[in-house]
């Protein structure tokens, strides 16, 4: 696995839109924002043409604009890490016109980004066996006092830590909207893991370890079967450390986190599973429908590899969310948190 270099003192933050532009408020906003915070930390921003457009179908721009833009600033000397400017729907699209082969060969950066970038932190995993970080877009950065999630992403992309652990507490509505693009997040819930060996809910888990990668299981499993599957090399290459999964939903049900799980599983995408981290489900959280909620939509697809499930991780969509090293070898702690420990 390829490991970029950390951001140094001084160093280029480009940022790219392959999905949701910051075209209108708070997300115009939040960027001005973040920009202003991390020029005063030191640190140089250069934006990609599409960072505040609105011209696309789920995406910025057109599909090929996005992932010229994403070839382009990866490839680039001219920054040092990329930023995604945020989420969005349609992704996907872009990747017929991003150069793998390129990225491959270019020096390897951090890319980070969360939800729908998942089309690119996951691939440069799989496809171009890199590291990248599964955490906060640029707006997130821009709000008036920096929650302890995204110091730690920042303490993350600058090497300053090599572990994270989970939040006592945790938001099921966001408060930010036009008028209030700087609020922090509304924590109004208590964080209590779910712990699960195979189908067994247990109160400790084994510690365990291997090469920790997923994403946004609406992308996962958009993904399978396609040119850009390359899991089971992926796969092949890591057997003998193991895979951790990391997975979170966004717009699925219960009923489609299961067919998702079912979708990976079959195609042998967790052959060599070592354990599995579940994010909080955001349109899912607590929904039940025909008795399945959204423990035994996970544990009735992958109990059966009897390895370690954590379940309501800090992990997506409903902030906060501890920044994953998407690629690197960790070492999992769980008992009534979560600790990962990136080697």
């Amino acid at each position: 696995m390829r490991y970029p270099k950390f951001l140094q003192p001084g160093g280029t933050i480009g940022l790219v839109a392959p999905s949701f532009g910051c075209s209108v408020d708070p997300y115009k906003s939040c960027l001005d924002a973040a920009e202003k915070r991390f020029e005063g930390m030191g640190y140089k921003l250069i934006e990609g043409p599409n960072c505040r457009k609105n011209e696309g179908i789920g995406i910025s721009s057109t599909p090929e604009n996005c992932g010229r833009e994403l070839t382009e600033f990866y490839c680039s000397e001219d920054n040092d890490m990329l930023i995604t400017c945020g989420g969005g729907e349609l992704m996907c699209e872009t990747l017929d016109y991003v150069d793998f082969e390129a990225v491959k060969a270019a020096k390897p950066k951090w890319y980070m980004g969360y939800s729908d970038n998942t089309n690119f932190t996951f691939l440069l995993n799989t496809i171009c066996d890199t590291a990248a970080i599964y955490g906060p877009s640029i707006g997130a950065f821009g709000m008036e006092k920096l929650e302890p999630a995204l110091l730690d992403a920042i303490d993350i992309f600058t090497g300053k830590k090599s572990e994270v652990s989970g939040y006592d507490r945790f938001e099921v509505e966001s408060l930010k909207d036009e008028e209030h693009p700087f609020v922090g997040y509304n924590l109004t819930e208590k964080k209590e893991l779910k712990l699960f060996m195979g189908e067994a809910e247990m109160n400790r888990l084994p510690e365990f370890s291997g090469i920790i990668t997923g994403g946004c299981l609406d992308c996962l499993a958009n993904l399978v079967g396609t040119k850009f599957d390359e899991v089971a090399a992926f796969n092949e290459r890591y057997k003998d450390e193991g895979v951790i999964w990391f997975v979170e939903a966004c717009d699925l049900n219960v009923m489609s986190i299961r067919r998702a799980l079912w979708n990976l599983d079959r195609a042998g995408w967790f052959k060599y599973a070592k354990g599995f981290i579940v994010g909080r489900p955001a349109f899912a959280w607590k929904q039940e429908m025909m008795g399945l909620d959204q423990y035994n939509a996970v544990t009735g697809i992958l109990g059966k590899y009897n390895v370690p499930i954590i379940m309501d991780a800090d992990v997506g969509h409903l902030a906060p969310a501890m920044p994953i090293i998407s690629g690197a070898h960790a070492h999992v702690v769980a008992d009534d948190n979560i600790k990962l420990i990136y080697e």
